[in-house]
């Protein structure tokens, strides 16, 4: 069988497979069935998801699976991925699942996992996921009385799980925003124009905003279940940026869909990305002297000016491949504290466990009063390399050394960068495409160079 989870979680289009309600069934048994193991406590887990109208019957389907495992089900409607990891962890659940498709359109959906701590799960617990799914499959065909395994085995009677509304939730997690803010500043004076994306932030995140003393501006707060990412967000920053201009905000904050990652406008309508983001909190950080190994993480797609940026004030930038999952990874496995992703997720590991979006714009705030100085003025720390960016739509993903020649012409177009920048090719791990980035100080050349290997590999797949 092919393969569901991706880079992160199981996601696709809504009632096609993968994401059918059939297939979220399965994974909720297969989830409950693992973190039930053999212990006779009751065990829990914790299920949110972002706006989209699909997530009602997603939701249904996984409370279903994980009750019928014995395992009870705590509901806490739309909230942002980083609130189920907080809450799992804080709550002691078992595990936290998340229904999203993050920034992609309405029409896709994803069911993503948490441990117990609050981490993703490794790619070898999802293939364990994906091993008790087929055994779950196989043993419906033969019998339904057969149990797979004493673990895997379904209760009757008292025994079957319950599910539970947890109508605090979003209080539990505001308060923990908070309180990763400075208790000696506030936002008073501040005006931020925000952008929920009609997504999972919608409520939490101008509470939070307010609460601390700033003066909020709300975009993308009335979700009807098709308006997720439409027109607006992290991934469309248009309105945005005319807010900021048009209402002489200090900045502008836009949320995706599910909240783990953000973008920011400074005063004058540019954006600040997640390079940027890291370039002024590494600094900061660095500063006060809680950067754990004066080192930062990132993935092969930061810009090499951030790079530079690091380097220029003694910090030193370690590189993953793509993925917050593997930021967190090499963050744990050597004991960071900080890292992120050019596209705005941020992990504040001192704080929290994945990306957040709210809690990254906090700590840029946190900066800015601090140093009494505009974004604008912070953002000059990094300069960015020119980078294209392209996506050729696909049938069937193949990685690079499975396109004949490629690899070949990838090196003839090193060879011409001269150094002056480099080449990324790779599938995408969320959606049919192979994403094509070229960087480097001479834009012609990098726009010439991305638009040959694209019509390369349209020709070749």
């Amino acid at each position: 069988m092919a393969r569901l989870f991706g880079t992160d979680g199981v996601r696709g289009k809504a009632n096609v497979y993968p994401m059918t309600v059939d297939v979220a069934l399965r994974i909720g048994q297969a989830v409950a069935c693992l973190f039930r193991g053999d212990s006779t406590r009751h065990r829990k887990i914790l299920i949110g998801k972002d706006t989209r109208i699909s997530g009602y019957m997603f939701e249904n389907a996984l409370v279903s699976g994980i009750c019928s495992m014995g395992v009870d089900a705590l509901l806490v409607g739309p909230m942002p991925t980083p609130a189920i990891a907080f809450l799992t962890n804080s709550m002691r659940a078992d595990a936290g699942v998340v229904i999203s498709a993050s920034h992609n359109p309405f029409e896709d959906n994803g069911i993503k996992i948490f441990s117990s701590d609050g981490f993703k799960l490794p790619d070898e617990m999802e293939d364990e996921i994906e091993r008790v799914i087929w055994r779950l499959e196989d043993s419906a065909r033969t019998s339904h009385a057969q149990s797979i395994s004493t673990s895997c085995s379904r209760p009757t009677g008292a025994d079957v799980g319950k599910a539970f509304r947890i109508d605090d939730a979003p209080g539990r997690y505001i308060v923990f925003l908070k309180n990763t803010f400075p208790r000696e500043q506030t936002l008073d004076g501040i005006k931020i124009v925000l952008d929920c994306a009609n997504g999972a932030t919608y409520r939490v995140a101008p509470q939070v905003f307010e609460e601390l003393g700033a003066h909020v501006i709300k975009l993308g707060v009335t979700p009807n279940g098709t308006n997720i990412n439409e027109g607006c967000g992290a991934l469309c920053l248009g309105p945005l940026k005319s807010a900021v201009r048009e209402y002489g905000a200090d900045l502008g904050i836009a949320f995706d869909g599910d909240g783990d990652r953000v973008m920011i406008v400074d005063e004058k309508g540019k954006t600040v990305n997640g390079d940027c983001i890291m370039a002024i909190c590494a600094k900061h950080l660095m500063e006060r002297d809680a950067l754990r190994a004066n080192t930062v993480v990132a993935t092969v797609m930061s810009n090499m000016g951030l790079e530079i940026a690091l380097e220029s004030f003694g910090v030193r930038l370690v590189r993953t491949k793509v993925g917050d999952r593997y930021v967190v990874e090499e963050m744990r496995k050597n004991g960071y504290n900080f890292g992120g992703e050019q596209s705005g997720h941020l992990i504040f590991m001192d704080h929290i466990t994945t990306g957040d979006g709210i809690l990254a714009a906090l700590q840029v705030l946190s900066v800015m009063k601090y140093t009494e100085r505009p974004l604008s003025e912070l953002a000059k720390i990094m300069e960015q390399f020119p980078q294209v960016l392209k996506n050729v739509h696909v049938k069937e993903k193949k990685a690079i050394h499975e396109i004949p020649g490629l690899e070949e012409l990838v090196a003839r177009y090193e060879d011409e960068l001269k150094g002056r920048g480099r080449i990324l090719i790779r599938p995408s791990g969320t959606e049919p495409v192979i994403r094509v980035m070229v960087e480097g100080d001479d834009h012609d050349l990098i726009s010439e160079v991305a638009n040959s290997l694209c019509e390369y590999i349209e020709k070749a797949v």
